[in-house]
């Protein structure tokens, strides 16, 4: 099953701004980080900010900043401001419901697909960005200079 990339992301461009010294970050520097589109970056900023994690600071020497302390901003916060769609695909047509599974399936899983999205959500509320900003930190598995 296809998942998104979208949650990892976001955790990179709140950390990156959480290391950034309070500084505002351009969305061409955090996707040179991420290695990926300065788009892919504004769009999750977008996101972001809609949640309230982060805000912009516009004009000469602006760019992204974090709207919260790292401390303060969960895991989870991020999930749910980046991620729109399920944690589990169900079937792309319905089942048949003459069937004696096809007509229970939905049914029979649902509880099973809930416990496990809120498994999920209990662990990523229990890590903020603090903490991998400190993990990133401890790593330090640098091989060129921050470029911010």
């Amino acid at each position: 099953m296809p998942t998104s990339t979208r949650f990892a992301v976001a955790v990179h461009v709140l950390t990156a701004l959480a290391v950034g010294d309070g500084k505002p970050m351009r969305s061409e520097d955090i996707a040179y980080s991420a290695n990926t589109g300065a788009v892919v970056i504004r769009g999750l900023l977008s996101r972001l900010g809609e949640a309230g994690l982060t805000r912009s600071q516009l004009g000469a020497g602006g760019g992204a900043l974090l709207a919260k302390r790292p401390e303060h901003i969960r895991l989870v916060d991020v999930y749910r401001a980046v991620e729109d769609t399920e944690l589990f695909s169900l079937h792309r047509t319905p089942p048949c419901e003459t069937c004696a599974v096809g007509g229970n399936i939905l049914e029979a899983i649902e509880p099973v697909l809930t416990r496990a999205r809120n498994a999920l959500e209990k662990e990523l509320s229990r890590s903020t960005i603090a903490d991998i900003a400190g993990e990133v930190a401890r790593l330090g598995k640098f091989t060129i200079p921050l470029t911010w």
